[in-house]
């Protein structure tokens, strides 16, 4: 009998990593910023919301919760692959694998340094 896998495979970006906008409508123009925070990750769809990245309103009306109502600008989601990681050692663009470390657990290392990424955090 064939086996069939359902495991979701792992992402190189996890919350809490800085991430630069590679491509895509919101890469960096002179008065933006293309770099930030990742807040969450959407396994799912593959897609990661970045602080101050891609950002759109959501008009509420006014209701008896929030009789203010008006326009609230919110971060929204983009595509896993517009991104790149940032190495926390020296800031430049990076890609990421994985090795085991000394403890022989599997960790995320930037290929171009060499370094543990979750070590330097």
């Amino acid at each position: 009998m064939e086996r069939t896998h359902n495991k979701q495979p792992k992402l190189k970006i996890r919350k809490g990593d800085t991430v630069k906008v590679i491509a895509g409508n919101y890469r960096s123009t002179p008065d933006k910023v293309n770099k930030g925070k990742v807040l969450e990750v959407l396994l799912e769809k593959n897609r990661v919301i970045v602080e101050g990245i891609n950002m759109v309103s959501n008009h509420q009306k006014p209701s008896a919760g929030k009789p203010e109502g008006g326009i609230k600008k919110t971060e929204a989601a983009i595509h896993i692959s517009n991104v790149v990681l940032l190495d926390p050692a020296t800031g430049e663009p990076t890609r990421v694998g994985r090795k085991l470390n000394e403890k022989g657990k599997l960790q995320r290392y930037s290929k171009k340094t060499g370094k543990f990424i979750d070590a330097i955090k």
